[in-house]
């Protein structure tokens, strides 16, 4: 639970690297409420009928993009790539995939170009 409030503590910081468990542990916090908000949505009856979006899980949803930018940039500076490479999610499915993939990857060990390692959360 640190990792996703450390990433939401540097929810605009686009510099630096951000380690797999930070990430994942953002990510895997991140599906786990949109979850819950979409059932609280469902259950609430707050959801548009016409788009199928929940006011609570949308609500959550824009509240979190720019820490979901943030740390997915800093997750590609961890093996050495621009946080551009997030743009690659706009292709259909593969873009997707790509982007699995790179988080997916262990870091540079040692510096880099975008600083140090990342820092361990205790």
């Amino acid at each position: 639970m640190d990792w996703f409030f450390t990433a939401l503590k540097r929810y605009a910081v686009f510099r630096g690297r951000a380690g797999r468990p930070e990430y994942w542990y953002f990510v895997l916090l991140y599906l786990v409420c949109s979850f819950g908000l979409s059932v609280l949505d469902a259950i609430a009856g707050t959801v548009h009928q016409r788009s199928g979006a929940g006011l609570f899980g949308t609500v959550f949803g824009l509240a979190l993009l720019l820490p979901s930018f943030a740390v997915g940039a800093r997750r590609l500076h961890d093996i050495d790539r621009t946080g551009w490479w997030l743009l690659i999610s706009l292709v259909p499915v593969l873009g997707w995939i790509v982007l699995v993939v790179f988080a997916a990857k262990p870091g540079t060990p040692g510096p880099n170009r975008y600083g140090a390692g990342p820092e361990p959360v205790a």
